[in-house]
């Protein structure tokens, strides 16, 4: 009882500032522009950064969008030649073209967000999910004074979104009231769309360099690149594959591990793992799969020797397909698998491998 009149009290409280007339005047009366902060590896767009203006359309019929591309050379112009032609909806690409940003660090992004909104005057900024938007955006929000909403799977209205708490377990809807730009990171995978080809063209949208003279030394921040690495061998990324063989601590070393990047190579598969086998040093920290990892929703997921925690969950749950083989027949994995086999993964995968043709 006391309960129920709490939330009656609280809704009493809270419901008018969302409903009153000045509030819905505003939101309705006000321009809808959404800034796209893209990815370019090279000279092609990131297919996350389709996945932001796929996100930044469902904003608004009427939305006026720019995507906005950082870096030096003429990789990044030919970038920009895609990006202006690679969705009719794009009304101008904006190019940040200097040797600041040969490498995507975050405080000079940041700074350059700041810049770019205080001449834009942006209702909304929008990036992915990844490590690039998560570097981003917080040093972004904070200099603009503004609140960030992260992992935004669903749009139901220019300020009214959908994300999940509680690892997954619950979907929140929020909605935005600030005062200043609504900055956004979606979730590519609640996005999805094609890959770019040379066929999907449209008409090319203007490319417009960024005014940087007011750019200054102070925008350089604390870090600084040192390397990049990256594996050699041609698979799907992680992040966008139809089809993902994730290995769990149950592999117990990192030649145990390679049996996973067999498999995963008969398929055409990326490979992922858990937390559990990136700590442990199995693979690099670039293939951990979950809620500090990335997420993934691919058409088949296929799981071994993976228990199921509830963080690795948060990254693949959205899946089509899962595919869990686990000796423990109590595993969490086996509530969210759609086909669950109980057994030794020593046994299965050599067993696999050896039945599953070669890929041509």
């Amino acid at each position: 009882m006391a309960t129920g009149a709490a939330l009656r009290a609280f809704r009493k409280r809270i419901i008018p500032s969302f409903t009153s007339h000045s509030f819905a005047s505003t939101f309705n009366s006000r321009f809808i522009s959404t800034l796209v902060l893209a990815e370019h590896e090279g000279s092609s767009l990131k297919i996350q950064s389709v996945s932001a203006l796929k996100a930044a359309k469902s904003l608004s019929k009427d939305n006026s969008i720019s995507l906005l591309l950082a870096g030096s050379g003429p990789g990044l112009h030919e970038a920009a030649a895609q990006a202006a032609s690679c969705d009719p909806s794009v009304s101008q690409v904006l190019v940040a073209d200097s040797d600041e940003f040969s490498h995507p660090l975050a405080e000079p992004w940041a700074k350059l967000v700041q810049l770019v909104q205080q001449k834009g005057g942006y209702s909304h900024v929008i990036t992915t999910s990844g490590s690039f938007g998560k570097n981003i955006m917080p040093r972004a929000a904070a200099l603009l004074d503004v609140s960030p909403i992260t992992d935004v799977t669903g749009i139901s209205e220019p300020h009214l979104f959908v994300r999940p708490i509680y690892a997954g377990n619950a979907l929140c809807t929020v909605r935005y009231t600030g005062v200043g730009p609504c900055l956004l990171t979606i979730r590519a995978t609640s996005f999805p769309v094609s890959p770019i080809t040379s066929d999907s063209k449209s008409n090319e949208a203007s490319i417009s360099q960024v005014d940087l003279s007011t750019f200054g030394e102070d925008s350089v921040g604390k870090s600084r690149y040192v390397k990049h690495t990256s594996q050699d061998i041609e698979r799907p990324d992680l992040g966008n594959a139809r089809v993902v063989i994730t290995g769990g601590r149950a592999l117990k070393s990192a030649e145990n591990f390679k049996m996973i990047e067999k498999l995963a190579e008969k398929l055409g598969a990326a490979v992922g793992a858990t937390r559990a086998a990136v700590d442990a040093g199995y693979v690099p920290n670039d293939l951990q799969v979950g809620q500090t990892g990335k997420i993934v929703a691919p058409e088949l997921y296929m799981a071994f020797g993976v228990s199921g925690a509830i963080q690795h969950l948060a990254g693949m749950r959205d899946s089509k397909y899962i595919v869990a083989v686990n000796k423990d027949a109590d595993a969490p994995i086996f509530q969210v698998a759609d086909y669950g086999l109980v057994g030794d993964i020593f046994d299965v995968i050599p067993e696999l491998l050896e039945k599953l043709p070669e890929k041509k």
